[in-house]
Parts: structure tokens; C-alpha cells; sequence
């Protein structure tokens, strides 16, 4: 490959990292075609992008990114496959599909965040996107001014019950 495209296909892998926000650094290399070819159709369908990368352009891509990528270094071994989102934990409920471990998660930067190992699936399923934790919120603050208006609505009803009763009764 020359010096020129490995140059252009940096600069897309930077680009890419800074579109989308969030990315899992996962191995592929015990899937055969089949596998891969239905993991990239899961992918499409959750909205996340699958990139099979050259190990050595994903560091050049890194360095050449504001921030430290430096604790993702070391997971940069192997067959490496990138998955980009927008969301950070949609990778993550997709790769606890896989029951074998196949496809393996290596690390993963999550809402500025590093996850390095396998184990750290869990923990990457368990993050709220920005838009849940926005209707978190909202369903919060709703709550208390719901119960506030059920008892005043509630008492005025009771208030005109007795008004009524009272007016309709013989003296």
C-alpha cells in the first residue's frame, strides 16, 4: 500500500471516530465468512458501522486525534474490527448476542470512556444513552407536579361533592 492511501485512510478512520463519538474494538478472527457476513447485517441494522482495519492505521488514526487513546494501544493485536455508534451501548447488547465469544469485545471508548477487556461487556451494556438519561430526568421532575395536580383536582371534586350536598339538602 502506498505512503499516500495509508495517509487517506487515516485521516477517514480520525474523521469517522470524531462523527461518531463512540467505538468497540472487537476480534474477529474466528469467524468465518458466513458469521461475518451476518454480524455486518446485525450491524446495519443497529445502526453501527463495521470497519475491519489494519491494526498499525487505527494507532496513526489515534495519535493523530485530540485526547489520549493510549490505554486502547495495547488491544490493538490481532484481527481488529471497529464498530462505530452513536450510541454507546447498542455494540454492547449486540456482542452479548454472541453466547462463544465470537466476536470478542478488546476495548471499547464509551462516552469518554475507556473499557479495556472482554469483561468490561457488561458494564458497556449497562450505560444510558444521553436520550435515556434525558427521559430519566424528565419522568422525575413530571412526577412530582403529577401527584400535586391528582390532589388538587382530587380535593376540588370532594369540595364540590360536599358544596353540592349541602345545597341540595332540605333545611
Amino acid at each position: 500500500m502506498r505512503k499516500e492511501d495509508k495517509g487517506v485512510i487515516i485521516s477517514q478512520l480520525a474523521d469517522t471516530i470524531k462523527q461518531y463519538g463512540h467505538f468497540y474494538i472487537v476480534d474477529t478472527t474466528a469467524m468465518d465468512a458466513a458469521a461475518t457476513s451476518e454480524l455486518r447485517r446485525k450491524c446495519f441494522k443497529a445502526g453501527i458501522k463495521l470497519v475491519v482495519v489494519k491494526n498499525s492505521l487505527l494507532h496513526k488514526a489515534l495519535l493523530s486525534l485530540d485526547g489520549d487513546f493510549s490505554p486502547l494501544f495495547d488491544s490493538l493485536k490481532g484481527t481488529t474490527s471497529v464498530m462505530f455508534t452513536e450510541t454507546a451501548n447498542v455494540p454492547a447488547k449486540l456482542l452479548k448476542e454472541y453466547k462463544d465469544g465470537v466476536p470478542s469485545l478488546k476495548a471499547a471508548y464509551a462516552e469518554e470512556g475507556f473499557y479495556v477487556g472482554a469483561d468490561q461487556l457488561d458494564a458497556l451494556a449497562t450505560i444510558k444513552s444521553k436520550n435515556e438519561v434525558i427521559a430519566d430526568i424528565v419522568a422525575l421532575l413530571q412526577s412530582p407536579a403529577k401527584n400535586i395536580i391528582s390532589a388538587l383536582q382530587s380535593g376540588g371534586n370532594t369540595i364540590h361533592g360536599v358544596l353540592k350536598t349541602l345545597g341540595e339538602r332540605a333545611e
